[in-house]
């Protein structure tokens, strides 16, 4: 039977029990595989990457070698979450990689959004290969592939991170212990792993990160006005009791900058824009009804505590006609 074909007969994972039968197996599987040698995997942070790492400690412990590479675009929190979660409270082996300086630098003056994305992934590679060659006795490739990925790709899929290595950097074998799962089995999967929920239930984030929210050329005082502005926005979220009730919610800011007044004096300021929607399948994607009072208090703290900030616009377009993302 093809490995990558999910058989009829295996269960939906959706039950904290299933949920153990499924990790149980995986390490004994995971175990038999590697053997004594040493597997490496990027760590993103996301739900795939951060499930797949948890299982592979579970299983091998320290001869799993994690790169979590800091390009500047992540959400607030987020690169010291990584190292919180499997640095200090699982002990894993995780090499930092505070590449900020060097992804903006690239991605200076740069506009056009699939140059930008393309340059991201490109550097990407480029910094992840370079921490590979520095690893001369790792013998296996981790990825946190699962099944929507093998489907929409027919059967082969080269991780978005790190399917440009060179052949030179020769890998004896691919680990990819949740590929037969859907994302909602992984989440299952990730909470019987102990991973916090926050993690867990992270909302899908492009691969270039914050990079396609800050439109235009990413200038680092807007990149983090769009982090700071996107940190305000899942706090009140949380706090109204809609984690887990939108979908997905975020902020952005255009390239472009509108008359304010402050301290009675006029000033060109950016604009923020927010962004909350509906979906099952991202295909189609509705806007949910948020309170007046909601957004106010959001509106008023962005305003209040994001530097260069003047205005806040709610983004009621659908899809179609409209994307999720700005770029």
């Amino acid at each position: 039977m093809d490995s990558n074909v999910r058989p009829d007969s295996m269960k939906r994972i959706n039950t904290p029990e299933l949920a153990k039968a499924f990790i149980d197996e995986q390490v004994e599987a995971i175990k038999a595989q590697v053997g004594d040698k040493k597997v490496l995997l990027a760590l993103s942070g996301g739900v795939d990457s951060s499930v797949v790492a948890a299982l592979l400690i579970k299983a091998i412990g320290k001869q799993l070698v994690c790169v979590h590479v800091n390009h500047g675009l992540l959400r607030k929190g987020e690169p010291e979450q990584v190292i919180e979660v499997f640095r200090n409270q699982m002990d894993a082996n995780l090499i930092y990689v505070d590449a900020v300086d060097r992804f903006l630098d690239k991605l200076a003056g740069v506009a056009e959004p699939e140059k930008k994305r393309k340059i991201i992934g490109e550097e990407f590679i480029r910094v992840f290969e370079e921490e590979a060659r520095k690893l001369d006795d790792v013998d296996f490739l981790a990825q946190g592939t699962i099944y929507p990925d093998i489907l929409e790709s027919d059967g082969v899929k080269a991780h978005h991170n790190v399917g440009g290595l060179p052949e030179d950097i020769h890998f004896e074998g691919l680990v990819e212990p949740v590929k037969l799962l859907y994302k909602d089995e992984v989440r299952v999967v990730g909470k019987e792993l102990g991973l916090p929920d926050n993690m867990v239930y992270r909302q899908p984030f492009p691969g270039p990160g914050l990079g396609v929210r800050c439109t235009g050329a990413i200038t680092r005082d807007r990149l983090e006005a769009v982090r700071e502005s996107d940190a305000i926005l899942r706090e009140e979220f949380a706090k109204a009791g809609l984690q887990g009730v939108v979908w997905q919610y975020f902020t952005a800011i255009p390239d472009m900058k509108s008359t304010g007044i402050k301290d009675g004096k006029r000033y060109m300021g950016w604009a923020v824009v927010i962004r909350a929607v509906n979906t099952v399948d991202a295909v189609v994607v509705t806007v949910p009804e948020l309170s007046m009072s909601l957004l106010f208090k959001i509106r008023d703290r962005i305003v209040k505590e994001v530097p260069g900030v003047n205005r806040v616009l709610f983004d009621m377009s659908e899809k179609p006609i409209s994307t999720i993302e700005w770029e």
